[in-house]
């Protein structure tokens, strides 16, 4: 080892041994933290909300970069194709397990191209019914669908997406026959709900927590093992009459398959750590997320439960593979 480190001292190469074997010099400089989502929804706003607790407690900056596409590939081929060295970040999420079950081909593997590092936030997925409808529980929801198959319609946002995958798993454990309604934007399913166009919707949690809690839609029902503490009245689809039914949507960060685990580590704890303050959790909660940190054992496991859990809902619901 002393002839090691002697000749690399004279090569001029010693900086570089001494970073690699000091977990403590990462991180030197700025982290790119890539996200596929647009500004604004809960995916973004778990994220930079992560970023400004590990840039203070880092110190250096965790710079959020927003590159939305269809399917998340833009964001997710950008950090499958960085160095391995923890500086580009990637949020993913169960949107890159339906992403890894619904698309043909991608440009890259997400269990081989990535390793995951933690969780951050969960959001549920809650059954709607609009505040005028006729429906006051899911269990009436489901009463009419057996009196009348095919005639119950249920929307959800965008054909593919981790809602509508959501909904034919419903359909599925609750043996119905129902419609299932897709919508480009969540403004277009919300007044669709309202007028009772459809009859009982697929959404997360997250965005709509407000709009339950004003009485301007009524929730049914919480895709969850246990019910939301944000919504304590709503109980969980195993209550109202779908048991073992859970769908839900997370969001977590992984890096470069090759990313040393020194760093790998660095990194969960920082996210660990920022999901630990009770300011941070407060504000999640108020949004309808649960925050919660995965190990990157954890994460990994829970991202290949989610790749078969959806492509096995997309095979026997003869979703057509893009």
């Amino acid at each position: 080892m002393k002839r090691l480190l002697a000749c690399c001292v004279l090569l001029g190469l010693w900086p570089c041994v001494a970073g690699a074997a000091s977990p403590t010099a990462f991180p030197s400089k700025s982290i790119r933290f890539i996200l596929q989502h647009a500004p604004g929804g809960y995916g973004d706003i778990t994220a930079r909300l992560i970023a400004r607790k590990m840039s203070d407690s880092m110190g250096q900056q965790v710079v959020v970069d927003n590159r939305p596409s269809a399917g998340a590939i833009v964001a997710a081929n950008i950090v499958a194709k960085s160095e391995a060295d923890g500086y580009t970040m990637l949020l993913t999420g169960s949107g890159t397990a339906v992403s890894a079950s619904l698309f043909k081909s991608l440009p890259y593997d997400v269990l081989k191209d990535f390793a995951q590092v933690s969780t951050m936030g969960f959001t549920e997925i809650v059954v709607l019914t609009g505040a005028e409808s006729k429906f006051s529980s899911l269990g009436e929801v489901l009463a009419f669908a057996r009196q009348n198959p095919g005639k119950l319609n249920i929307g959800c946002n965008n054909m593919g997406s981790t809602q509508h995958l959501a909904a034919e798993l419903f359909k599925s454990m609750a043996g119905i026959d129902a419609q299932i309604v897709p919508f480009k934007s969540f403004s277009g399913l919300l007044t669709a709900l309202r007028s009772g166009e459809i009859h009982v919707a697929f959404e997360y949690v997250a965005p709509v927590v407000q709009l339950i809690k004003s009485n301007t839609i009524r929730a049914l029902a919480i895709g969850a093992k246990e019910r939301f503490n944000g919504l304590p009245n709503v109980p969980t689809a195993t209550e109202g009459g779908v048991a073992g039914y859970q769908a839900s949507s997370w969001n977590g960060v992984s890096v470069p398959a090759k990313t040393p685990r020194a760093v790998i580590d660095r990194l969960y704890r920082e996210i660990a750590a920022a999901v630990a303050q009770p300011d941070l959790q407060q504000r999640l909660r108020e949004l309808g997320i649960e925050p919660r940190a995965y190990t990157p054992e954890q994460t990994r496991e829970l991202m290949i439960s989610d790749i078969a859990k959806w492509k096995a809902v997309i095979e026997k619901a003869n979703i057509p593979r893009q």
